[in-house]
């Protein structure tokens, strides 16, 4: 089979299983590649959107945003002909060396140093968080002393330590993410969800 056939199939396997759901006609495309991405049907009932935030994270990508990730992993994960067709650009400062820098003064993780080097590039831009806590929770910071302004946060640190309580914390802000509840998460998840906002962007110009 064909890449295109074996995606289109997968889709139509995903729809029949998903059966009925309450999801609207820009948050669907989203969850169902989540899944695609995961064979993970529990995103059906974890999934959370700010109201907006998917026509906020299209309009970045329209209007050729920077959209920064927290791991290369992400970076690599993120479909580049559409994000191209807008003009924007994915990067991801986890390898740079200032950053490195930073954070051994600090006593930091790179992720987090990572996040304040990215202040000045994220404004109106998407900051995605497919791994690291610490970077989540810092832009979260930053986020509410106006320090940092990305027009969308995507929020999806896995594991055991802080994962859940960090996109906890970024539900409370009333500010446009997308994130879910509990451990689960990864890079991968993170980047489909950008790769799904980056086609809508594609069908709605």
């Amino acid at each position: 089979m064909k890449p295109q056939e074996i995606e289109s199939l997968s889709f139509k396997i995903i729809e029949q299983e998903a059966g009925d759901h309450t999801f609207s006609d820009d948050q669907w495309p989203i969850v169902r590649r989540m899944i695609h991405t995961s064979a993970d049907f529990e995103y059906m009932n974890t999934i959370r959107f700010y109201p907006d935030a998917i026509q906020k994270g299209i309009k970045a990508i329209q209007n050729g945003c920077q959209i920064l990730t927290d791991t290369n992993m992400a970076r690599v994960g993120i479909r580049k002909k559409e994000i191209h067709e807008f003009g924007s650009k994915v990067s991801c400062l986890i390898a740079d060396k200032d950053v490195a820098d930073r954070a051994k003064d600090a006593g930091t993780t790179r992720a987090l140093a990572a996040v304040d080097m990215a202040c000045d590039r994220m404004k109106d831009g998407i900051y995605v968080v497919g791994n690291a806590p610490t970077a989540l929770l810092r832009l979260i910071e930053l986020i509410k002393d106006k320090k940092a302004s990305p027009a969308l946060v995507i929020g999806f640190p896995v594991g055991f330590v802080n994962a859940a309580e960090s996109k906890d914390a970024l539900m409370t802000l009333d500010f446009p993410y997308i994130t879910n509840k509990g451990r689960k998460g990864g890079s991968n998840i993170a980047a489909s969800i950008v790769n799904a906002l980056a086609i809508m962007a594609v069908e709605q110009k």
